[in-house]
């Protein structure tokens, strides 16, 4: 297992439990430090709660009491609280300094780490680098926001593993000395406000990701989005761009019929399995991080013709009778859901609708261009039905369930064209959550076999 290096605090204050927390309290006892817990939806009765007193952590529950500051010399915080919590700024105020648990795992290995955010395409990104790696015989393993706590997985990982890590805002806000070898700026654009407060302080927190980087590092960025080409020109790393727009000197890029990186073609545009330009840039970003680290051209390759996408998030489904299936079930704005229709050229036959959160869907109209038909569930179908007619959409169709919603979608369709669950809405009208969503539509379609 290895051990925290360059952590010179011995009364740690962890800020929340969850998976992270819980996480990080577990490997700071286990490296001898004095670890006080604080969380105010924990009671003692817990397992997590007992499990952690039994190695010697001291554990307040119920409340976040000022005293649970005294003598603390850190704050571990669960990335989700916001840092204007009463007791975060006290503990700002006496000087006390905030990370995340991120910060921990950057301490637990020497070996090179890859981090990438963006506000949009992190998990695609993070999953395709490191099939990449993996498929080129480069140990590689995934972790941060995608799911995997971070610390646990640097705890064991060995001297020839790499670790990919997804890196949100919330984690990154507190970085003070963690730098990946790699770092993948994908996109900015205004999100989480509601916790940053401002879009500069959003932005910031995801210019973290480069900021302690050196010369001896590399920072993979978006050219074509200004606000990242504008934030990185700050940084001390070695730039490697990625672009769908220009030819690329020392980047990956595009152009009408081929992916490259620098002057040496790819492949196929083709024959890229993942639908739309926005799955294209992840795609380069992908490519730029795995070359980086030695990925193979043949690597690349296989991956992008067979990797049909993260679970939920346009994921490729079947092809039935020339029929094509994505599950867009983590679509639950209508952002998400413009940028799904944008993906096809092709006709589409849309699934949408779910919990009505008292918007209406006017700014879908535009994208609708290619829909001729349109099955519509849950609580705001009528809205959405509302919208359809307003676009001339043909074909306008009412479901009670998913079943019947992807069975008529089926019986509206044509060879060649798309059937895409892209429902613009959450999920908890009708279910638990949008992965319970997407299981029932998969389930659906393959019951048409």
């Amino acid at each position: 297992m290895n051990e925290l290096t360059n952590f010179p605090y011995d009364h740690v204050l962890v800020l929340g439990l969850a998976k992270s927390g819980t996480a990080a309290a577990r490997l700071l006892l286990q490296n001898g430090k004095n670890v006080r817990v604080n969380d105010k939806q924990a009671n003692d009765a817990d397992v997590i709660v007992n499990d952690l007193k039994a190695r010697g952590a001291e554990i307040i529950t119920g409340s976040h009491p000022l005293s649970v500051l005294d003598g603390m010399e850190i704050i571990i915080k669960n990335p989700g609280i916001p840092y204007d919590n009463p007791l975060l700024q006290e503990a700002c105020r006496r000087d006390i300094p905030i990370i995340t648990e991120i910060e921990l795992a950057g301490n637990l290995s020497e070996t090179a780490m890859i981090g990438i955010t963006g506000s949009n395409g992190k998990t695609t990104t993070t999953t395709l680098t490191t099939e990449m790696l993996k498929k080129s015989s480069q140990p590689a393993k995934i972790a941060g926001n995608i799911g995997y706590v971070a610390t646990e997985v640097a705890q064991s990982l060995k001297k020839d593993e790499r670790m990919v890590l997804e890196l949100s805002s919330f984690q990154l806000m507190g970085v003070k000395t963690f730098k990946p070898k790699i770092a993948v700026l994908l996109n900015i654009f205004q999100a989480h406000l509601d916790y940053h407060k401002t879009f500069e302080n959003y932005k910031n927190a995801k210019c973290n990701i480069f900021a302690n980087q050196g010369a001896g590092d590399y920072l993979v960025y978006n050219a074509d989005d200004p606000i990242v080409a504008e934030a990185v020109v700050s940084a001390k790393s070695v730039k490697i761009p990625f672009s769908l727009k220009k030819r690329l000197e020392h980047g990956a890029w595009t152009d009408d019929t081929s992916i490259y990186f620098k002057n040496e073609k790819l492949m196929d545009k083709q024959d890229v399995v993942l639908a739309g330009d926005h799955n294209l840039e992840n795609i380069l970003a992908a490519i730029c991080a795995a070359k980086l680290s030695g990925a193979t051209n043949e690597a690349i390759y296989h991956v992008l013709t067979t990797f049909t996408g993260v679970r939920h998030r346009l994921q490729f489904v079947q092809n039935i009778k020339d029929r094509l299936f994505y599950n867009d079930s983590k679509a639950t704005n209508m952002l998400a859901t413009q940028k799904a229709l944008s993906s096809f050229k092709q006709p589409v036959i849309l699934l949408a609708g779910g919990l009505d959160r008292g918007n209406e869907f006017d700014d879908l109209k535009p994208f609708l261009e290619n829909v001729k038909g349109i099955v519509l569930i849950g609580e705001t179908k009528n809205k959405l039905r509302r919208v359809a007619l307003e676009a001339e959409i043909p074909f306008i169709k009412m479901a009670d369930h998913m079943k019947d919603a992807v069975k008529q979608a089926y019986n509206l369709s044509e060879s060649h064209d798309v059937i895409l669950l892209s429902p613009a809405c959450a999920s908890w009208d009708q279910y638990q959550t949008f992965e319970e969503r997407g299981d029932m539509f998969i389930q659906a379609v393959h019951t048409l076999l």
